[in-house]
């Protein structure tokens, strides 16, 4: 049977309750960097929107001004090269910033496990 004295076992709780905290820590910044992140895309999404909604409104102007069917293919046609290549950098952009928050997110989190790791291996 193994025997502890007392002095080794609160020395052990008081270790384990701060790896709790310290991962309880961790595991909050990693909610808050995420929380962030996501709060940056909603508003680069809702900034899209606008925009794209700004331009559909311009260039309904500019159709309903057309003077031919040509004139009107025209206009058609770059806004809609427009829209698409508009469209492709923003989500080739939301997708680099939710790869970001899951980078930025896993950070504190990573370090937390990386310290409990290496506090379980010295002991």
């Amino acid at each position: 049977m193994i025997e502890f004295d007392k002095s080794t076992f609160d020395n052990a709780t008081k270790d384990f309750q701060k790896m709790g905290k310290d991962n309880y820590e961790a595991v909050l910044k990693s909610y808050g960097q995420m929380n962030k992140g996501f709060q940056e895309i909603g508003t680069s999404f809702s900034d899209y929107t606008k925009q794209a909604f700004a331009d559909a409104t311009s260039t309904f102007e500019k159709l309903v001004g057309a003077k031919s069917l040509e004139h009107a293919i025209e206009i058609q046609s770059s806004y809609t090269k427009s829209a698409y290549e508009n469209w492709m950098a923003e989500m080739t952009k939301i997708g680099e910033m939710y790869a970001s928050v899951a980078r930025d997110a896993y950070k504190p989190v990573e370090k937390a496990v990386e310290k409990t790791a290496a506090k379980v291996t010295a002991s």
